[in-house]
């Protein structure tokens, strides 16, 4: 059964991205930092039929989120699909002159070195497979940098970099890497949390372009 790991898994877009892959026959793990609240989202994807199961781990602390992944392929299968979606904390959010050395560290670790860690994780396994799709959901600010949300401005960029050379180097692998642009909160769009997992799944089973915008940039706001 193929499994796919979710990173920053909730009971909104996590939850539906996990029914949807597991109307297709995915195992699903979900990371997080809260077990309490994975338990609870595994209990509610259980009533649909989907096989889930919650791993404990923050993106900021790398054994933990190795470690996690590692557990998950070990209990519910090998990671064939793996999408990275932590939410940002607030305080990446701030304003560009209220951006300190450390919280520009701190958004750089959440968001460009956790997902190396995952990647670098899930990677092997796939490359041995020659197939797998690691998904990259991110705001606005990986496009154009706005200056009221400096930490994922200084961030969302070089995880996105790091994943267009992912989709580069691995392409003719047959493992995709894709990133889809969310510019602005979803009950604000024009899709249904539902319709945005389908745009994942679809992302996920035909490839395409490394970066697909879920709504024009200017349309949205982070």
């Amino acid at each position: 059964m193929p499994t796919l790991a979710i990173i920053g898994a909730g009971p909104n877009l996590g939850a539906a991205v996990a029914r949807r892959f597991g109307r297709e026959g995915f195992s699903v793990a979900l990371i997080s930092r809260d077990q309490e609240k994975l338990d609870g989202i595994a209990a509610e994807l259980s009533k649909d039929g989907t096989t889930a199961r919650g791993y404990a781990a923050d993106v900021l602390q790398p054994a933990q989120l190795v470690g996690a992944l590692e557990m998950a392929a070990a209990e519910l299968g090998t990671i064939t699909a793996l999408q990275y979606s932590p939410l940002p904390f607030r305080s990446f959010l701030n304003p560009v002159l209220d951006l300190t050395p450390e919280l520009a560290t701190q958004a750089f670790q959440f968001s460009a070195l956790g997902l190396i860690h995952a990647a670098r994780t899930v990677l092997p396994a796939m490359r041995e497979a020659g197939e797998g799709s690691i998904i990259l959901i991110n705001g606005g600010t990986s496009v154009k940098a706005r200056h009221g949300f400096s930490g994922t401005s200084v961030a969302f960029p070089a995880e996105s970099a790091y994943g267009e050379m992912l989709h580069d180097a691995l392409g003719v692998e047959g493992i995709g890497v894709h990133q889809l642009v969310i510019p602005g909160a979803i009950p604000k769009l024009r899709y249904t949390i539902d319709e945005v997992a389908e745009k994942i799944w679809q992302i996920h089973a035909e490839g395409g372009d490394y970066r697909t915008m879920l709504i024009p940039l200017d349309e949205g706001r982070e």
